[in-house]
């Protein structure tokens, strides 16, 4: 493998007139809904693939091998393909990693796709439907009506799951959910029964709607000469991408700011059967992810000092144990008293073990890129990329800088805290 450094120049990454929008927009996923492929499912979390996609172009090296071990639903490896570079991706979320491996199956023919959209709207009108086994949560989220179709729905997709476009219409059926509910379902954290929608989708329209879109943008965009590969595994040991493997890293890690990835995709997760409920997502979903919530952290909060005293930590441990430290105290002030002294512990131990596995498997003159925000859990301050920065040049790597995109919190309405935060990202040297 070529161990010629990568040349990113980052100030000029972009054109003058682009610079401004890009720099406002690469954390977000939201310019992404009108992008091909990338708008077949809304993910709570992810970056700009206009982003992306200018990143990978930028790198100048002869053997361009990219990797992404917080993966979500695939916009560096969607983007990594268009533009014919070998990519991995590691997501150890069991819904967003399917939801990736369906954006990947861009080699199904789009006039197949229609057809077989077409065949199973027509099973499924002739399915009988049975709502009665679905648990609380979806039934508190549909009409009879609407969950009597989508039943119909689920039941003729799962038909055809082993069939070259059945992960495609899996997709599709998990796309729609939110917009034929006419309660509080809205594309980030929490389902609000309570709430209700002035517009919703009627299921077997949305369904027919959502496969001519996916058809239209696999007549859109050139199939790949290389593929890209999706790992179900754990970012902490990234099992199964080989020793000096990645060139450049282009990644965007949980935030320890307490978001529960496990419980944004609950409503999708309890439709197909794959959780019960809300009990569920600790042994189905949380113990595979960083520990980024306090949800995470609960069985182990006794073993906060512990973990703050852990080799791994050494590099951090007298700000990190003072920060704990300071938290610890503060929780016992408020209500909740959520345990971020052990989030915060537990999460940036979490990341020891990430960069570790990172020097593995990247190569000596590698380039990562994090797109990674602070904190201030009760309105005690977590330099987030400092510590990450730190822990990465414990793990092996040269140098770190890191280039702000964009402030947060400072629009105070509502606030749990007045402490002005920033998103950005962290350029690791190899």
């Amino acid at each position: 493998m070529s161990r010629r450094l990568l040349n990113i120049k980052q100030p000029t990454l972009f054109e003058e007139d682009d610079r401004e929008s890009s720099d406002r927009s690469s954390s977000t996923f939201a310019d992404n809904m009108s992008l091909p492929v990338h708008r077949w499912f809304r993910y709570s979390a992810g970056f700009s693939a206009v982003w992306v996609r200018r990143l990978i172009q930028a790198a100048e090296q002869r053997e361009l091998r990219v990797l992404d071990p917080f993966a979500g639903s695939g916009t560096v490896l969607v983007e990594a393909a268009a533009t014919d570079v070998p990519a991995i991706g590691v997501e150890s979320h069991p819904f967003a990693a399917r939801v990736a491996r369906a954006k990947l199956c861009n080699h199904v023919d789009a006039e197949s796709l229609k057809k077989a959209g077409l065949t199973m709207l027509r099973r499924a009108e002739k399915i009988d439907a049975r709502i009665n086994g679905y648990p609380p949560l979806i039934r508190k989220c549909y009409t009879d009506e609407a969950l009597a179709q989508l039943d119909q729905l689920r039941t003729a997709v799962l038909e055809k799951h082993d069939e070259p476009f059945g992960e495609l219409a899996w997709l599709a059926l998990a796309a729609i959910l939110r917009q034929c509910s006419p309660v509080g379902t809205a594309n980030w954290q929490y389902i609000l029964p309570r709430k209700t929608k002035a517009k919703t989708s009627e299921p077997f329209t949305a369904f027919r709607s959502k496969i001519q879109q996916m058809a239209f943008d696999l007549t859109e965009t050139t199939r790949p000469s290389v593929a890209s590969k999706l790992l179900q595994t754990d970012a902490r040991n990234l099992e199964g991408v080989p020793d000096q493997w990645a060139s450049l890293v282009i990644t965007s890690p949980p935030y320890p700011n307490n978001f529960d990835y496990a419980d944004a995709t609950r409503l999708e997760m309890t439709f197909f059967g794959e959780i019960a409920g809300w009990g569920d997502l600790q042994e189905g979903v949380r113990r595979y992810l960083v520990r980024s919530c306090t949800q995470h952290v609960s069985p182990i909060v006794l073993q906060t000092n512990s973990i703050v005293d852990s080799p791994e930590l050494a590099p951090i441990r007298p700000a990190i144990e003072d920060v704990c430290g300071r938290l610890e105290k503060e929780r016992h002030l408020h209500g909740g008293k959520k345990n971020y002294h052990t989030m915060i512990a537990a999460y940036f131990h979490d990341m020891a073990k990430v960069w570790k596995q990172l020097r593995r498997v990247t190569s000596a003159r590698s380039k990562i890129c994090f797109v990674i925000g602070d904190s201030a859990p009760y309105g005690i301050y977590v330099p987030v990329e400092q510590w990450m920065g730190m822990l990465a040049l414990a793990s092996g790597f040269h140098s770190f800088t890191f280039e702000k995109t964009r402030d947060r919190n400072i629009k105070w309405k509502n606030r749990k805290h007045r402490v002005p935060l920033h998103e950005g990202r962290l350029w690791v040297e190899g």
